[in-house]
């Protein structure tokens, strides 16, 4: 047999503990200087990310 739960869950509940679930956006950073290869920002190369189409 299946395990069962003893009570309903409340929306409260359930709400709650859902609320750490939720998506956040990347915090992107306009950086003039050097970067790390890594790190994720608008420019590289001195050319805006967004404008460039895929090739």
């Amino acid at each position: 047999m299946a395990i069962v739960p003893k009570r309903k869950t409340s929306k409260q509940r359930k709400r709650t503990r859902r609320s750490h679930h939720a998506l956040s956006t990347p915090n992107l950073v306009n950086v003039g200087g050097e970067k790390v290869p890594h790190r994720l920002v608008k420019f590289y190369k001195r050319e805006d990310l967004k404008s460039t189409k895929n090739k």
